[in-house]
């Protein structure tokens, strides 16, 4: 096992290696590690059945789905590479230009971050999908996976080594961290000058720890209390299906929705249709004292409205406006993604610019933020922060920018 501080020392080596990559050059190399994740699929989907058969009976069966790989899943990982081949490359893209009274031409141009650590748990999927955006961007990745997915993860970077020697690149261009220990973590985290980057993506204590403990520049991805608040304007079988989608489609990821709001008006007519449509997903309501006059389920806690479940749990709160609706989400939500389904125009505009979050939507569901919904080919992740990156992860994410003056002789 290499010590993560060689690991580190070897991902700076390769720094300038990545940023002189040009575009036609990353697109290669990211064919070429998807073309080595479907030839290496069948060791893949064995390391990862082995990781599986270890996590059955230590997490809920829930996260055995965001562990758990399958052909289909291999394959979609290798489209997003494709995908992320196919978007503009932003490196060297020119933001601005002027000239200066003095005769300097300035531009501001996209650069590289550098090195880009990632700490995230459980889902292998992440490990291709941070590699290939890395790569495009011009950047060296050190990804430091749960150790749930260590199996998986070692396979899924072989095969991406693979492809990258192939074509004559540094394997030291995608970096694992195999010592899957608190102390790994707490390098990376601590890593001045080494990482120019940090990405923690996983539940809100990995997150935490991260936000607060990091020395080196840090995203605070989200965990997701998203909201659905259906107003009384809405449609009745829309908000279904839309509040449906929202929480059982996949309850396991960020974009799940965690609440219903529902507008005093519409419940009575409302209230039952959900009672009966989770009933068939085996959901479990927890329902504020005023749902409960309506509809049968587990009285709400006290944190109940500050819980990202995970999991098929929906809480459930009547609300007299949508701007108590709106006061809620304030005082509850993550910043993540929040939904209002009403006919009423102007409700849905007062929702839109009231609604501090980095996604908001109007009569749809929650679980389309994500970056290739979005059209980013794939994601880092989900930043709930406003200083820099907000919402899915891309490309331009993971760049900074610096200016570059061009003159003849000029002296100040």
């Amino acid at each position: 096992m290499i010590a993560t501080a060689e690991l580190l020392g070897l991902a700076v080596l390769a720094k300038p290696k990545a940023a002189a990559l040009c575009t036609q050059q990353k697109n290669r190399l990211l064919d070429a590690m998807a073309k080595a994740l479907l030839m290496q699929s069948e060791e893949i989907l064995a390391a990862n059945a082995a990781d599986l058969e270890a996590a059955r009976g230590v997490i809920a069966p829930v996260m055995l789905d965001r562990l758990a790989l399958t052909p289909q899943r291999v394959e979609a990982m290798a489209e997003g590479m494709r995908a992320v081949a196919a978007l503009p490359d932003p490196v060297g893209r020119t933001l601005e230009e002027s000239m200066l009274p003095n005769g300097l031409l300035l531009r501001k141009v996209r650069v590289p971050m550098g090195v880009v650590a990632i700490i995230y748990e459980s889902r292998p999927n992440v490990t291709a999908d941070a590699a290939a955006l890395c790569l495009k961007s011009g950047n060296v990745c050190v990804l430091r996976g749960g150790k749930d997915a260590i199996r998986s993860n070692t396979a899924i970077v072989a095969a991406l080594h693979a492809g990258l020697e192939g074509c004559g690149a540094p394997k030291t261009l995608v970096n694992l961290v195999e010592d899957t220990g608190r102390g790994s973590a707490v390098e990376l985290m601590e890593a001045r000058g080494r990482v120019d980057l940090l990405i923690p993506r996983g539940g809100k204590g990995l997150i935490r720890a991260c936000v607060d403990n990091a020395k080196v520049p840090c995203i605070e991805t989200g965990t997701g209390i998203c909201h659905v608040y259906v107003d009384a304007a809405a449609e009745p079988q829309k908000a279904l299906a839309i509040v449906d989608n929202a929480k059982t489609s996949r309850p396991s990821v960020c974009n799940a929705a965690e609440v219903c709001l529902v507008h005093r008006e519409i419940a009575e007519a409302f209230l039952p249709l959900l009672a009966e449509r989770m009933a068939e997903k085996n959901v479990e309501l927890r329902l504020c004292p005023r749902a409960a006059r309506y509809i049968a389920g587990t009285p709400a806690g006290p944190d109940d409205f500050d819980t990202e479940f995970l999991d098929y749990i929906l809480a459930v709160k009547i609300v007299d406006s949508v701007e108590q609706a709106v006061r809620h989400i304030a005082a509850h939500s993550t910043g993540h993604s929040e939904a209002i389904i009403t006919e009423d125009s102007a409700a849905a505009e007062l929702f839109c610019a009231a609604v501090d979050s980095a996604a908001v939507y109007v009569n749809a569901s929650t679980r389309f933020t994500d970056g290739g919904e979005f059209g980013l080919g794939c994601e880092m992740g989900i930043s709930t922060q406003k200083l820099g990156a907000r919402g899915p992860m891309g490309l331009a994410e993971l760049t900074s920018y610096k200016y570059i003056l061009r003159g003849d002789g000029q002296i100040r």
